[in-house]
């Protein structure tokens, strides 16, 4: 099969709908040049969601951008908690597209329980900055399981995202790319005492979101070096800064959700460079690594974080990550990933025959 044509570009987001997602998509048709095809495939796991994301992002272009070249759009219904899901969706995705040149792992799930009102009210009071930026006033569930007996928030963030990879490799979706790139969307919160190399499943963990973005930042430093000289994939390292979640909004009511918001504009003005707030200034440094990061000179070895000024303005910070258990790491993910081949390696042999 020869190469994508140089005037198409193919991104697949995943986690889509979320207000990160939505805003690396919005980004994509601003940016992309207006005289390329663009092609978004949109993930969800649900087609009712996947058909309103698509919607909005047509709408955008139609009423705001209004790009010259063609603008398409796909879905992929696609679970990361579920292994035979994402099995299939790599085996339509080879069937409806030629290749993917662009993919952000952007899909995140915790197992939150609710807050701690009085510790975010200590925590908020004393130190503003610290308050919202490395919150320990989020209430998690501990121990959950996926109904393939893996840590929930493990398989859905982390080992879910490695997996997709792995079969997209195997089905040539990268190889017809004449410069394919993953993104892996880290977190500012994956300091390296969010995780024990003990509990790489995260099921004893307290912190286990916190936990699995420490693991997307190992995984990234174990991996992108084989992904650029085997296959001529770059993988970069990012995170969005702090912004506002739409998955969290079942815990605020309107008092306690402006109260944040105004935390949020607070520590900015403090001078905190990750309170980003809203999600297109938050999709920066995924943009920036994909579109604009040159291959020679822009290191895949850092983390590459969006940040803003005291006035909104956006700008890119790049910090060194800690490589400590990437090795253990790597070895536990490829393990694990030679018991799944095994698992899944006849799920689809009869579709294949149809």
């Amino acid at each position: 099969m020869p190469l994508q044509d140089i005037n198409h570009l193919t991104a697949l987001i995943t986690g889509t709908s979320g207000n990160l997602g939505i805003n690396i998509a919005k980004r994509l048709i601003k940016e992309v040049p207006h005289d390329k095809k663009l092609t978004i495939i949109v993930t969800s796991r649900t087609l009712a969601n996947a058909n309103q994301t698509i919607q909005q992002l047509n709408s955008y272009n139609l009423e705001e951008v209004k790009r010259s070249a063609i603008l398409d759009f796909d879905y992929s219904l696609m679970d990361f908690t579920d292994m035979v899901s994402i099995l299939a969706a790599v085996y339509e995705l080879q069937k409806n597209h030629k290749c993917i040149d662009l993919l952000y792992l952007n899909a995140a799930q915790g197992v939150y329980k609710g807050i701690d009102w009085w510790g975010a009210t200590v925590e908020c009071c004393t130190n503003p900055i610290k308050g919202v930026t490395y919150p320990t006033y989020k209430i998690q569930e501990v121990g959950v399981k996926s109904k393939d007996d893996l840590g929930l928030v493990f398989q859905a963030n982390v080992f879910g995202p490695y997996y997709f990879i792995h079969k997209l490799i195997q089905y040539n979706m990268f190889g017809n790319s004449k410069d394919p790139r993953i993104i892996w969307i880290s977190s500012v919160m994956s300091k390296p005492s969010y995780l024990s190399m003990d509990d790489l499943e995260l099921l004893k963990s307290n912190e286990s979101y916190e936990g699995s973005k420490r693991l997307i930042d190992l995984i990234h430093l174990a991996t992108y070096k084989q992904l650029s000289q085997k296959y001529h994939i770059k993988q970069y390292l990012t995170h969005p800064g702090i912004v506002t979640s739409f998955s969290f909004f079942k815990f605020l009511n309107p008092i306690t959700y402006y109260g944040m918001l105004f935390l949020f504009y607070l520590a900015r003005l403090l001078g905190s460079p990750w309170h980003n707030i809203h999600g297109w200034i938050a999709a920066n440094a995924p943009i920036y690594v994909s579109l604009y990061a040159d291959q020679e000179f822009d290191k895949q070895n850092v983390k590459y974080g969006s940040a803003s000024r005291w006035n909104g303005k956006e700008y890119l910070k790049t910090d060194e990550v800690d490589s400590t258990g990437e090795n253990d790491v790597l070895t536990f993910f490829q393990s694990l990933t030679k018991q799944w081949d095994e698992k899944l390696k006849n799920q689809i042999v009869n579709t294949r025959t149809l």
